[in-house]
């Protein structure tokens, strides 16, 4: 059995593990499993990509950081997590613009707007938001609204195996920032935890398959 199918086991076995530990909430697994899926996972794009961009490893790198901050209910690590998360945003739709080579923008913003109506329709509905977290948080919104509405305007435009990895992976992203924003806000549930983190854990891997497929593409 070669390296990468070893790494793609053991990255999801990792996951599996912060999955559960996320559940019965054991948080001396939770430090080690939660930032060590995204060592996995750079490990595995190490020894799969034929290109191995300095931009997969800084996006997943400012993944990691943001991960290990949210873990302690500490309100001042969870502000310096989102800001950190804004900038790790930032790297990510730079990242696929680039290896998406986008140039009309106008699709990708009438993409967003589905996006942006329904996030802003929960985020106005609360009054829970401190001052400080209200403008991040319209920071965020409009991030994850904007990496939804270029990852579906390349879907509808070009239906390709490349779009729909990316598809998957923004997808799961909408999912995992709908479901944070329910539970910080609205109602907790036990069950949130595990079904955030396996999205996260989904979606950076869908993320990894994406840029795989472009890489060897553009390789051969």
């Amino acid at each position: 059995m070669n390296k990468v199918k070893v790494l793609t086991a053991v990255l999801f076995i990792v996951a599996l593990i912060e999955v559960i530990a996320e559940y019965i909430r054991f948080l001396p697994l939770v430090y080690i499993f939660k930032p060590l899926i995204s060592v996995v996972l750079m490990t595995l794009y190490w020894y799969s990509s034929p290109i191995k961009d300095f931009l997969f490893f800084l996006t997943i790198a400012t993944s990691l950081i943001t991960n290990v901050l949210f873990i302690p209910n500490d309100l001042n690590l969870i502000f310096i997590g989102l800001i950190v998360f804004g900038f790790h945003r930032l790297i990510n739709i730079f990242y696929i613009i680039k290896v998406m080579k986008t140039k009309d923008f106008i699709p990708v913003i009438l993409a967003s707007v589905p996006f942006l109506i329904i996030f802003f329709y929960i985020f106005f509905d609360t009054d829970l938001l401190t001052k400080e977290v209200y403008y991040i948080m319209i920071i965020h919104n409009i991030l994850i609204s904007l990496l939804g509405g270029i990852a579906l305007s390349h879907y509808i435009m070009n239906d390709s195996s490349r779009s729909s990895w990316l598809l998957i992976c923004v997808l799961s992203f909408v999912t995992l920032h709908f479901i944070i924003f329910i539970e910080k806000f609205y109602i907790q549930l036990q069950i949130f935890r595990p079904i955030a983190m396996s999205l996260n854990a989904f979606a950076y891997y869908a993320f990894y398959k994406f840029i795989l497929i472009i890489e060897k593409s553009n390789s051969n």
